[in-house]
């Protein structure tokens, strides 16, 4: 399977400070009409589904990742994007750059490596509870369940049937995050599967502010 990803990267005059959560704020807000840049119906109910826009500051850089419908959402605004208002900072852009592109999505031989470019949010409340109570082993074999169940989840929302086993190797490691302005924990670091996904994908929960953002280390 392919799909269509447009990765809309923002050059400001000075790096950006904030986290990906004020540039969705942002963008969100602006454009409020189109309900697949912010992840809400028109009641403020939330769109439970992989998000087809999802926005990442790489060292210091906006990346906005549209998805299918998203590509063309993106489209629809990057002529109107000269400034980025995030928090109590504003940031001119003074370059935009498109990048196009039929990603491969799916089962693949052989194994990818892929390393995480943001702490991947595998948790929640339940199973964080679980983990604590885990030997290193046990640790290493849930959160081996949870991102296949995560390769699932974005699979089915893109109506592709995994026929094949989805097989991960992990080497990761736990580090703080706030959540919401909550502690919380995430995992970094890199892992192999026989699953492709495509260039700054996000893996997990809060994708969409740009958690869990992944990069195939061949591209790197």
């Amino acid at each position: 399977m392919y799909l269509q990803t447009l990765t809309l990267i923002l050059k400001t005059e000075v790096p950006v400070l904030e986290g990906p959560e004020k540039l969705r704020g942002y963008i969100g807000n602006r454009f409020r009409e189109n309900s697949i840049l912010h992840q809400h119906e028109d009641n403020g109910k939330y769109l439970y589904k992989y998000p087809r826009v999802q926005y990442k500051i790489i060292e210091g850089t906006p990346v906005i990742l549209g998805i299918e419908e998203g590509a063309a959402a993106l489209k629809e605004i990057y002529e109107f994007l000269v400034e980025l208002k995030l928090g109590n900072s504003l940031y001119q852009i003074e370059e935009k750059r498109i990048i196009e592109k039929r990603q491969k999505f799916g089962h693949v031989e052989p194994f990818q490596q892929y390393r995480t470019l943001s702490p991947w949010v595998a948790l929640n409340e339940t199973n964080y509870q679980i983990y604590l109570q885990c030997s290193s082993q046990e640790k290493v074999k849930l959160l081996q369940r949870i991102l296949v169940g995560n390769l699932l989840s974005v699979s089915k929302s893109f109506d592709y049937v995994v026929v094949d086993q989805i097989k991960v190797k992990t080497k990761l490691s736990p580090t703080s995050i706030l959540l919401k302005g909550i502690p919380f924990t995430g995992f970094e670091g890199e892992f192999q599967t026989n699953f492709y996904i495509p260039e700054y994908f996000g893996l997990g929960k809060s994708v969409s502010r740009g958690f869990g953002t992944v990069r195939n280390c061949h591209n790197s």
